[in-house]
């Protein structure tokens, strides 16, 4: 049996309304699931799939959280992001973090179609619109030098929170966020975790 095409993993009516579209114009074989927890299921027992697209307002998604536990427990596995409601600048942080692409739902059917494809073909994706708007956000010098996940895992340090309080709310594991903690040290220069804390607050790190 040949696997689908991709599988998109979304919401009701919006999730029904793009599944017809790409299976009758973009003559692909759609798996659609209602929740988060049902995509994990899917990935684990019929995929892996060309594209995994996830909504990042779908139930159990929690955001990038979502996104970076999915992509960590099958990196192989293409993911794009799906969102209506999101702010611009989380299509660039959805692909710092691993995505593949980023499609809003106000994309136009004929796109959409067109954005899956190139998606398959192992390209990213993000309409020119959404990077002109991310890029007008102002991003201070000490930002940029880190990643989006040390970003985060930064924010959790300056907030007091112990690697596995910090890996909980990212839904990674332990080791992982020490890694980061060593990485952020490093980039940093700082002596351990509560100096690098103090060192962001004192740039003005938010």
């Amino acid at each position: 049996m040949g696997r689908p095409g991709y599988t998109k993993f979304r919401t009701l009516p919006v999730r029904d309304t793009f599944s017809a579209y790409l299976e009758t114009e973009g003559q692909a074989a759609v798996l659609a699931v209602p929740d988060y927890a049902s995509a994990m299921d899917a990935l684990a027992t019929k995929g892996p799939f060309d594209l995994v697209l996830l909504d990042f307002e779908m139930p159990g998604m929690n955001g990038l959280a979502g996104l970076s536990a999915a992509i960590e427990a099958y990196p192989a596995q293409p993911f794009a992001i799906l969102s209506g409601t999101a702010p611009n600048r989380m299509a660039q942080e959805a692909v710092e973090a691993g995505a593949i692409g980023y499609i809003p739902k106000t994309l136009g059917a004929k796109s959409l179609v067109n954005a899956v494809r190139f998606m398959i073909a192992g390209e990213t994706f993000v309409p020119a619109s959404i990077l002109a708007e991310s890029s007008d956000t102002p991003e201070t010098e000490f930002s940029k030098a880190l990643s989006v996940r040390e970003r985060e895992v930064l924010r959790g340090l300056c907030r007091g929170q112990s690697n596995k309080e910090i890996a909980r709310d990212l839904g990674l594991q332990d080791v992982t966020i020490k890694l980061h903690v060593r990485n952020l040290c490093r980039k940093l220069d700082a002596r351990n975790r509560t100096h690098a804390a103090m060192i962001a607050k004192e740039a003005g790190f938010e």
